[in-house]
């Protein structure tokens, strides 16, 4: 599957984003979606996930409360809306998609990179104080 990131931006600090990632399949609903975030110099670090009816979600705790994930199976799009933001958001952020593994949704296993197997291009979000 081919995923297509967009939506980010420079937005001032406590300000909003809403990043969209769109699909190339309708196969879409069977997959989990997630969004990392990879800042200069530190290593990809997962945001949120979602399973693959909307019905669940996961989140980093530093995002918790200020981001949401949702999605819409019949766009095919997952889309991370961003809220309060600051500068230690400043980072480009991947989604991906998870395709394997149970049908059952289980939000804390799944916070590393490589329990996804297809991902976007990458949006560049900046936070400026």
């Amino acid at each position: 599957v081919q995923l297509q990131a967009s939506g980010g931006g420079l937005v001032q600090a406590g300000g909003s984003l809403r990043l969209s990632c769109a699909a190339s399949e309708r196969t879409f609903s069977l997959y989990v979606m997630g969004w990392f975030r990879q800042a200069p110099g530190k290593e990809r670090e997962f945001v949120a996930s979602i399973s693959r009816s909307g019905g669940s979600s996961y989140y980093a705790d530093s995002v918790k409360g200020r981001f949401t994930i949702s999605r819409d199976n019949a766009k095919n799009t997952v889309y991370l809306q961003m809220n309060s933001l600051n500068h230690e958001d400043t980072a480009v952020y991947y989604c991906a998609a998870r395709a394997r593994g149970s049908i059952y949704y289980s939000g804390p296993s799944y916070l590393s990179p490589t329990d996804y197997d297809f991902w976007g291009q990458g949006t560049q979000v900046t936070v400026s104080s």
